[in-house]
């Protein structure tokens, strides 16, 4: 189960994914965000997944960005997101860690499935 993050991103690692939650109702808001994070900012956009991927348990699309672009488009993708919940987390290569130490939430947080990922001691 994934818990919220009372505190906004912070840029301390060098890579990061951003997960947008969305469902049938959001889709074409969705693909308008990704269209523009895209264009603006030339990001890195998964494909948008109309089912459950991975620890996701709610439609989701990936975008991928590193630091240099985390400043500028994490109060961006805040603002536009309206009401969409969007799951920000850093890249160590440790998943479980990923997913809950280095994970902070814009909007209301939605449970993942950490069941398929082993901490890394």
């Amino acid at each position: 189960m994934s818990r919220p993050s009372p505190r906004f991103p912070v840029n301390c690692l060098k890579a990061y994914h951003a997960h947008i939650y969305f469902d049938e109702d959001t889709l074409p808001r969705v693909e308008q965000l990704c269209a523009r994070s895209a264009e603006e900012f030339g990001l890195k956009v998964g494909r948008i997944h109309q089912k459950n991927v991975g620890p996701h348990t709610r439609w989701s699309v990936q975008v991928l960005f590193g630091t240099r672009d985390f400043d500028s488009f994490i109060p961006w993708l805040d603002e536009q997101r309206g009401d969409l919940s969007v799951l920000v987390h850093g890249l160590t290569g440790d998943d479980y860690k990923d997913h809950t130490d280095h994970a902070y939430w814009l909007g209301p947080a939605v449970e993942l499935d950490l069941s398929m990922f082993t901490p890394v001691e």
